[in-house]
């Protein structure tokens, strides 16, 4: 009897000990997001960009990232786990710690609803709103296998977060068209942008924006601009409809596919857009035609 009594004691001693010094978070939170685990990231990003004392990192990968937010005199840390239950619909782990009152926290939440907890509700569920509001904003179309072809093309070399994309394109638009206008250039097809370089860790792209063109032996020489023979390729394809802003929601969609279906692709999409975003409209109705290059 001795030492079952013992025995209760040193487990229920390192129960307690783990609970109050181990455990990582004083309270989990788990939702059920309606879009991808790349959306999600993205769009928790961007989210965060509009509450006042917060910042944001991915850790290891696209699934994991940690957000702080300033509340009062606390400072409560977010880590958000992501993983994709199916092709538009993820599980999300919330994993929430009070930096400065974490054993306050620890003490209170078993016994009554805190307002630690209420407000790390309303965080997660206002980020679930702003995701929901989100999704109606684009649409993307998986369309399957198809073969690019190669074309001769006049392009500016950009660097840029890839949430800056469309305005890097937006500011190029005018300066390209005048040149093709200004030297009798014949274009020979819609525009695209051809990413050279994706480092999905800090969001960052490396991309020329392109107009087709019909080579001749007279194209002038343009400063900034850079003449080249784009070399087609097989690949994974999906239609996009939407503000191209977040045309690279496409790209998380194509890798999605890729890995359930073990396809080996380069990460470097290629984007051809119908819709001149300069223009404005409706950005439901703005097409671009998204590429994901499947790797020789």
């Amino acid at each position: 009897m001795k030492k079952v009594i013992t025995i209760t004691i040193a487990i229920i001693s390192i129960a307690l000990l783990w609970y109050f010094f181990i455990k990582p978070q004083d309270y989990q939170i788990r939702v059920v997001g309606k879009a991808n685990t790349g959306t999600i990231n993205q769009a928790l990003k961007a989210w965060n960009k509009t509450l006042p004392e917060a910042s944001i990192r991915q850790l290891s990968d696209i699934n994991t990232l940690e957000q702080m937010i300033v509340s009062g005199d606390s400072t409560h840390i977010y880590k958000w786990n992501i993983s994709p239950i199916n092709d538009s619909t993820s599980q999300i782990v919330v994993d929430v710690k009070d930096a400065n009152f974490s054993l306050n926290n620890k003490i209170a939440v078993p016994f009554s609803d805190t307002n630690f907890e209420k407000q790390s509700r309303k965080t997660v569920t206002d980020f679930i709103e702003s995701l929901n509001v989100h999704r109606k904003e684009f649409k993307v179309i998986f369309m399957g296998e198809d073969e690019l072809p190669s074309t001769y093309c006049a392009c500016v070399e950009h660097k840029s977060l890839q949430s800056n994309k469309a305005f890097e394109m937006m500011e190029s638009y005018p300066f390209i068209n005048s040149v093709i206008a200004s030297n009798g250039i014949q274009v020979n097809g819609v525009p695209f942008i051809e990413t050279t370089d994706w480092n999905m860790q800090n969001d960052s792209i490396s991309f020329n924006f392109c107009y087709p063109i019909i080579k001749t032996d007279s194209l002038p020489f343009i400063k900034n601009l850079v003449y080249k023979e784009f070399i087609g390729m097989k690949s994974l394809k999906a239609i996009y409809n939407g503000n191209y802003m977040t045309s690279d929601r496409a790209w998380y969609t194509l890798l999605d596919y890729a890995k359930e279906k073990n396809i080996k692709v380069d990460h470097k999409p290629i984007e051809f857009f119908f819709n001149n975003p300069n223009m404005a409209g409706d950005a439901l109705r703005w097409k671009a035609e998204v590429f994901m290059p499947i790797a020789e």
